[in-house]
């Protein structure tokens, strides 16, 4: 609460540290005629001045003076006290709730893939916390567990999380919020990058989540897989048909699926389908896009797909498929497009909802959050190993261009 450097408040009398502004001659000018905030009592010709600090606000402090007619300080615990007493009085209730009352706090980090494969999600989360105030380590613990790209793993995971009384669960998709959801009903946990989460049952509505689910919702609409298609049509104006990668285990596929029919046909495209459920079914998914003559491969992103995203990339290059997807880490992995929500924006603001629920709201009262920040990112290495020439117009839209 004070800064001993200063002032000794413990021992009476203290002799104080003087400064600048203690060696200050008032001259007998009121303090009324100074900054109130940092001057106490009046002024009586005395030049000596016993200070010390008080800390008002997490970001700030204030120097608070006493005058005192001896250049030795004394000052009564009970004075003390009082004058500690009536200045929080005045701080502003923003300051005095600037962090939450418990010291330190658990968050349970539950994810799909493997650290290696999220380390820019996790130092996104890591630094929203940051900014609000939170040392990992110090008044915040994390609890990590990776499925390592083993989906099957899952449940054990989120059951082993919740067990480790976690204040509360951040999760990554669609599948890390189900296995949590399994694991407690009554842990708050936030969706970090969920699908289509009413339509997935994770929450009731976007308004009023209900239940212990809340966060963030990574589609905006139908109309993102459209403008992903219009991307594809602006580099080959001569595309005609798309195949189109897509795990039917992942429930909100069904309806983008759907959707992504209407918009090719209004671009005049054909879809070629293919299923993937996992690795092992890659090659037969890509023989039958080729067999079928697709000219590009549009990759409906989930937690599945999205752990393979390098081996998908690589048959892609191998059957000369530019291939698109949601998010940067697609681009990166050697798809030649991805457009899509900024992944490591979402993690990081999700910190936001964390604070929140640290400081006692209640997940289903917190309304689920739709995008704000969408990339384009273009990755001319691949488009040179299909030798695409990228168009400059399209370039010129780039977010992020990998060279």
């Amino acid at each position: 609460m004070f800064d001993s450097g200063r002032c000794c408040l413990a021992r009476s009398p203290c002799k104080p540290r003087l400064t600048n502004v203690d060696r200050m001659r008032l001259s007998g000018r009121q303090t009324a005629d100074l900054d109130p905030s940092r001057t106490l009592g009046r002024s009586f010709g005395d030049p000596i001045i016993c200070s010390f600090s008080l800390a008002v606000s997490p970001q700030s402090a204030r120097l608070w003076t006493r005058r005192a007619f001896l250049p030795w300080c004394s000052m009564r615990r009970r004075e003390f006290m009082g004058l500690i007493g009536g200045a929080a009085a005045t701080w502003p209730l923003g300051a005095r709730a600037q962090q939450p009352a418990r010291s330190v706090y658990r968050v349970g980090y539950l994810a799909s893939a493997s650290r290696e494969q999220t380390f820019r999600n996790v130092g996104a989360f890591e630094a929203g916390l940051r900014s609000l105030g939170y040392r990992v380590g110090e008044n915040v613990v994390i609890e990590y567990r990776f499925a390592d790209g083993d989906m099957g793993r899952l449940a054990a995971l989120a059951t082993e999380v919740a067990g480790l009384g976690v204040d509360v669960i951040v999760s990554g998709t669609n599948a890390t919020t189900v296995a949590a959801m399994k694991a407690t009903r009554t842990i708050p946990i936030v969706m970090a990058n969920s699908a289509e989460p009413v339509s997935a049952g994770l929450v009731a509505s976007l308004a009023r989540p209900g239940g212990n689910v809340t966060g963030f919702s990574s589609e905006p609409g139908d109309e993102i897989n459209g403008k992903r298609l219009e991307f594809l049509k602006d580099i080959l104006p001569n595309l005609s048909r798309v195949g189109i990668l897509w795990n039917p285990d992942f429930a909100p596929n069904q309806d983008r699926l759907t959707s992504l029919r209407e918009v090719a046909q209004a671009l005049a495209l054909t879809l070629v389908p293919a299923e993937a459920r996992g690795p092992d079914i890659l090659e037969q998914a890509f023989a039958t896009m080729v067999g079928e003559r697709a000219q590009v491969l549009l990759v409906l992103s989930d937690g599945v797909l999205f752990n393979h995203r390098g081996l998908i990339g690589v048959m892609a290059v191998r059957n000369r498929l530019p291939a698109i997807s949601a998010v940067r880490e697609y681009a990166e992995a050697g798809f030649l497009l991805s457009y899509g929500i900024d992944l490591p924006d979402q993690f990081r603001r999700s910190a936001t909802f964390v604070d929140k629920i640290f400081r006692g709201a209640k997940p289903g009262d917190l309304p689920v959050e739709r995008p704000t920040k969408y990339e384009l990112v273009i990755n001319l290495q691949t488009a040179k190993a299909l030798g695409i020439n990228m168009p400059p117009a399209v370039l010129t839209w780039a977010d992020v261009v990998i060279e």
